[in-house]
């Protein structure tokens, strides 16, 4: 089977309370398929510049993911952001953002992207998302990001590209500012009347929850001593829950093939933040992710002796 990724590929520059690195690989595509590729293949599609070296090249190609269909733009800078962040790791200031070559990207399919199985629609403009889900006629579950700014100056758009997607993917703030519900339990109920299946809202270090017309299911963060970076969590975690339902061909996407996902989701995006940038992710194996699912299993299973209790 195949999965296809459509996002940015950047080099970021980020400042913790653990260290700091002035250039590295990041972006929503490049998070998503490191994640994503131990479960499928993967074809990455987004926009790099002259300066996006071998190295880099490397990096995004480990384990076998596909970067044919990424546009290196002649004369132009890969997309760049730097940000710093600040003691309890919850909030983020960003010092520089230079489009570049992501600016004026838009999304060229080869045929063998459009013909994946599962795709997934990183934050980019709704329209483009709309177009490149237009073009993935034989996809059977698409899944999509996005964020604020989308929210705030084009609306209308996000609205009509999330009613032809099957899960969307926000954080809680952002479900409840798209739809101006009082909390994200309202707002996500609220989408799924739009047309996706399911809705995950991210809650950051407190983990994650998913909605479905079968039911609910929520999974806290794993729990970890030290959080190096946060960057490029979210898009860890969608790799994680993307890549297991794309694992999966064979099962019908229900809730509970949901449920197994948000667990390796979770537990990719637990791997990412111990380390800066990809550097975790890349140097993780299968039987430590396999590990990590066995132990938030057991620490979200519990038995209990039933008692009388008083009225």
């Amino acid at each position: 089977m195949s999965l296809t990724v459509v996002g940015s590929i950047a080099y970021d520059a980020v400042i913790t309370p653990f260290g700091e690195r002035e250039r590295m690989l990041g972006g929503a595509a490049t998070h998503f398929a490191l994640a994503a590729s131990f479960f499928d293949q993967v074809r990455v599609i987004g926009p790099v510049g002259d300066d996006f070296d071998g190295q880099s090249w490397e990096v995004l190609q480990t384990r076998g993911t596909i970067t044919d269909d990424v546009e290196q733009v002649a004369g132009g800078k890969t997309f760049f952001w730097k940000g710093e962040y600040h003691d309890n790791l919850n909030s983020r200031e960003t010092h520089v953002t230079e489009l570049n070559v992501f600016e004026d990207f838009k999304p060229k399919l080869s045929n063998e992207a459009k013909a994946c199985d599962v795709l997934f629609l990183a934050n980019i403009v709704p329209d483009l998302q709309n177009e490149v889900r237009g073009q993935c006629q034989q996809a059977r579950f698409v899944a999509m990001d996005s964020m604020d700014l989308w929210i705030n100056i084009a609306r209308d758009s996000l609205v009509e590209t999330i009613a032809g997607v099957d899960c969307l993917i926000l954080n809680d703030e952002e479900l409840e500012l798209l739809t101006e519900a009082p909390n994200f339990v309202s707002a996500a109920n609220e989408i799924l009347q739009w047309g996706p299946s399911s809705v995950i809202a991210k809650q950051g270090k407190y983990g994650a929850a998913l909605f479905t017309k079968e039911g609910y299911f929520a999974l806290p963060a794993f729990p970890l001593a030290t959080v190096v970076d946060p960057t490029g969590a979210g898009d860890s975690f969608a790799g994680g829950f993307v890549g297991y339902v794309a694992a999966h061909p064979e099962r019908p996407i229900d809730h509970q093939l949901l449920t197994e996902a948000m667990v390796y989701g979770t537990a990719l995006a637990s791997f990412n933040v111990e380390d800066f940038g990809t550097e975790r992710i890349v140097e993780l194996t299968g039987n430590e992710i396999a590990g990590r699912v066995g132990e938030l299993q057991q620490m979200t299973t519990f038995a209990h002796q039933p008692i009388v209790l008083r009225s």
